[in-house]
């Protein structure tokens, strides 16, 4: 037995070490995250210190150096008086007051042409033949039974006077003396047909030789001399188009009618432009003509038609232009370059200079825009300055320098600057929208520098 235990105590022996080097291990590792812990603390405060720095580098005395930022130089316009014309500006369609297609109105041979392509002719001017020929047969023809018809006419005339006076005499039966009355008739009948028939022939020789119906400009010819021609033919020979006078054609929201109706009942002429397709160019002035006896119900606007002069022929039959109806005139009211008008949170809104060379953000209600200015209802008076460039960095209250050459081109710059914003479209506008619509108008949406700006903060 003794050997036995002996045995078992080196078994035994082992056990304590065998935890002994399990407690180790796990020391160490605590320290390991312990130590890891701490280190990443240590960036994520270090990091929020550095982002902290950088989103604030003036740190509290930021506003004094900021106070202290040199004038911004600014173009600066002064606030006057003047006139500003409420005008439409629509799309329309050149018109010709009078468009002819020369189709023939007899079948036959064309022989001859007598128009060039591009030609200006008259009333009555000859533009082409067909062959005659047939037809003045058919003329001596119909003439020949118009004479012989005649003929018989004549000799039962004189029969029936015959028989009326040998039936006063009581020589010949009475039914004999009727019935020559009704030859007489019948032969009447026949030689007005036969007239008939002459002038019909007439009229077809006639047709031989086609001349232009009206005044205008001939187009390109349809149809080449030695071809025939038939009456039912859709083409025609040529088109004849009027160029002078000529018309344009556009569309008037209806909301803008009473406007206009009022100025044409008071007898005003009301004066129209008719601009390229860019809207850039000049081509012709003219007057509102006439206008529609219906509203189109799918779009809501009314067709108007101006009459144009045209001595230069500018305009075109089809010719996509831009017509500018002016309604009436604004006179001597207050106005404000375009380019010193500012949207933002605040509404609109101008930068005015004031007198210690500092801006002020100051709203405005505006009404009608002209060419490079625009009407104000309120919120400035004549003889204040406006910053018209350099508004992009602007707050109130801050200083700002103009030059000298700015104060004299700045109404001149702001007129070219916003010459575009006039020759845009005003379709659904009314012609002369209440200041409170006009404030509300997205016309300065998308646009850069003068356009959209963010809300003023005071420094």
């Amino acid at each position: 037995m003794d050997e036995r235990v002996e045995r078992t105590e080196p078994e035994v022996e082992p056990a304590p070490l065998s935890r002994v080097t399990k407690v180790v291990p796990r020391s160490r590792l605590r320290g390991v995250v312990i130590l890891a812990l701490l280190l990443s603390a240590g960036l994520g405060i270090g990091w929020y210190l550095w982002t902290h720095h950088m989103a604030n580098p003036a740190g509290r005395g930021g506003g004094g150096r900021g106070a202290q930022t040199p004038p911004q130089p600014v173009g600066a316009a002064t606030i006057d008086k003047g006139d500003i014309r409420i005008i439409q500006n629509e799309l329309g369609t050149v018109t010709s007051l009078d468009t002819v297609t020369v189709l023939t109105q007899i079948s036959g041979q064309l022989t001859e042409v007598g128009f060039k392509e591009g030609q200006v002719v008259k009333k009555g001017d000859f533009l082409a033949q067909i062959d005659p020929r047939p037809y003045q047969a058919a003329l001596e023809q119909t003439q020949g039974t118009l004479a012989h018809d005649t003929g018989l006419l004549e000799q039962a005339q004189s029969d029936l006077k015959r028989y009326q006076t040998l039936g006063r005499q009581d020589s010949i039966a009475q039914q004999q003396l009727e019935d020559q009355r009704y030859l007489v008739a019948q032969y009447t009948g026949t030689v007005k047909t036969d007239q008939g028939t002459v002038d019909n022939a007439q009229l077809n020789l006639a047709y031989c030789h086609i001349v232009s119906p009206i005044d205008g400009q001939i187009g390109l010819r349809q149809v080449d001399p030695g071809n025939y021609i038939q009456a039912s033919s859709a083409s025609g020979i040529v088109v004849i188009t009027q160029m002078q006078p000529i018309s344009v054609l556009f569309a008037v929201p209806e909301d803008n009618l009473p406007d206009i109706i009022q100025r044409l009942r008071a007898g005003a002429t009301l004066s129209v432009e008719a601009y390229d397709r860019a809207n850039t160019r000049l081509l012709a002035t003219g007057q509102l003509a006439t206008l529609d006896n219906q509203i189109d119900t799918t779009t809501g606007t009314l067709k108007l038609r101006a009459t144009f002069p045209n001595p230069d022929e500018l305009l075109y039959p089809n010719q996509f232009v831009n017509a500018r109806l002016l309604v009436s005139t604004i006179q001597n009211t207050v106005r404000v370059p375009v380019p010193a008008v500012q949207r933002g949170e605040p509404g609109t809104f101008v930068y005015v200079i004031n007198a210690n060379n500092t801006v002020s953000v100051r709203p405005v209600k505006l009404g009608p825009t002209d060419g490079g200015f625009t009407a104000v209802t309120s919120g400035l008076q004549p003889g204040e300055k406006v910053v018209t460039d350099g508004t992009d960095r602007l707050r109130d209250g801050a200083p700002v320098t103009v030059p000298a050459t700015s104060q004299a081109a700045g109404s001149r710059q702001a007129g070219q600057a916003a010459a575009p914003a006039s020759a845009q479209p005003s379709s659904g506008q009314p012609a002369a929208a209440p200041p409170d619509q006009a404030d509300q108008t997205p016309s300065g949406r998308g646009q850069h520098q003068h356009g959209q700006q963010p809300p003023p903060r005071t420094q």
